[in-house]
């Protein structure tokens, strides 16, 4: 792995000493990276004092001992006070601490090819998020599954919807990370995992698993099937993570490693253990369909609440209508996880759209979700507010007539 600037001074070089040496070539694949380039575009140099040491990204250092670090022993000292000012500027508290594994995974991300890499303390800040939301989430993990019964010795176990469509997923992530690394597109191979980390095992399926572990009247087979899949899903997302992360995924799987079966022995390394491979057979597309919808819905109702600045904690009576035979099964079904995710009183299937009471609505494809407005709602504030937004969108749209000649007619509300 190299940049482009020192093929010839150290990849050439290398190669020619052992050769002559030693006769045999050292290496034959070269990953050619960009530049990493400071936050401008210009390059890092030391007569430019613009030069971030890795070291103070990953432990942190403070404003004055940046300042020495990029002002002292200069070449040319007449430098100093312009390089000082836009130091302070830039980094006016100093840098944080942000850890190695959040430096790695920041420049995995942006390692597009023939690309050269404008640094970005935000998105370094961004990466650090994303490894203690990794971190949070084994916390939740461990805090459900140790001392409890995970299944590891072939009990038998019921899995949820919500089981289902996380383990389909990540059998989807598997393929796409392993091919990512296989062509060395390392910024395709942080981002599925990012994706999956982030958007689906954290945000989603987590939420998904409380109804079935808070449940008293659930099933121990249920119970023990959710506990399964949260600790063998986090391990093997702890496995595809580990090239890019390898600090904290081998302090978290040497915890989770143990309740998910995979554990070898006192000594063992998440490096020791095999690259996780796709199972075909647990793609389930009928699940991350039903789950789609359930997402749908959740999020629907999500956004009325604050669309009509409805408080999160108030219980909801929700109207389904106008959707296909499959959205009354899938309601039935997941019933469960609706009233809990979305914070229902009740959610009921109404046939005739034409007995629906006022309500605020969103779509979920062809379906439609209603929350009836009485008792939730002031009319005339309500009237007052959309009026408000009325005149707001009137003045956009008279600075668009007056650049194109032409008259846009907007209605007012009773």
């Amino acid at each position: 792995m190299t940049g482009f600037d020192i093929i010839f001074f150290w990849v050439a070089r290398m190669i020619m000493m052992t050769l002559k040496f030693t006769g045999e070539v050292p290496f034959k694949t070269v990953y050619v990276h960009g530049l990493v380039r400071d936050g401008q575009g210009q390059k890092m140099s030391k007569s430019k004092g613009n030069v971030l040491d890795p070291i103070d990204l990953i432990d942190g250092i403070t404003l004055d001992e940046l300042l020495e670090k990029r002002t002292g022993n200069m070449m040319q000292p007449k430098q100093a006070k312009a390089i000082a000012k836009a130091t302070r500027d830039e980094f006016k508290d100093g840098i944080e601490a942000h850890g190695t594994d959040a430096l790695r995974f920041t420049f995995l991300s942006q390692a597009t090819t023939g690309r050269d890499i404008k640094f970005d303390m935000n998105r370094l800040e961004g990466y650090r998020n994303f490894c203690n939301k990794l971190w949070n989430a084994s916390r939740y993990v461990l805090m459900n599954a140790e001392g409890e019964d995970c299944g590891t010795s072939g009990e038998e176990v019921e899995l949820s919807l919500a089981d289902r469509w996380i383990i389909s997923q990540l059998q989807k992530t598997e393929a796409q990370v392993t091919k990512a690394m296989d062509e060395y597109r390392f910024d395709h191979a942080s981002q599925a995992l990012y994706e999956f980390v982030w958007n689906e095992y954290c945000d989603w399926y987590l939420e998904l698993s409380k109804p079935v572990l808070w449940d008293e009247n659930a099933s121990a087979e249920a119970k023990r099937g959710t506990r399964r899949t949260l600790v063998r899903v986090l391990e093997t997302t702890l496995r595809l993570a580990h090239p890019m992360m390898p600090y904290i995924t081998e302090e978290i799987w040497q915890r989770v490693a143990p309740l998910s079966g995979a554990y070898m022995g006192k000594d063992a390394s998440i490096m020791h253990q095999a690259w996780p491979e796709t199972d075909e057979s647990k793609v389930d597309h009928q699940a991350s369909l039903d789950i789609e919808w359930l997402k749908g819905v959740i999020i629907a109702v999500r956004n009325i609440r604050a669309e009509m600045n409805i408080s999160p904690g108030k219980l909801l009576d929700v109207l389904l209508t106008k959707g296909r035979p499959e959205d009354a099964e899938r309601l039935e079904s997941n019933r469960h996880f609706l009233s809990k995710l979305a914070k229902l009183e009740s959610v009921t299937w109404l046939e005739n759209p034409n007995d629906a009471p006022l309500s605020a609505t969103q779509l979920v494809g062809d379906m439609e979700v209603l929350v009836p407005m009485a008792d939730l709602i002031d009319k005339d504030a309500e009237l007052a507010r959309l009026n408000k937004e009325i005149e707001k969108q009137d003045k956009l749209i008279g600075g668009i007539e007056k650049n194109s000649g032409t008259t846009v007619l907007s209605p007012k509300l009773p």
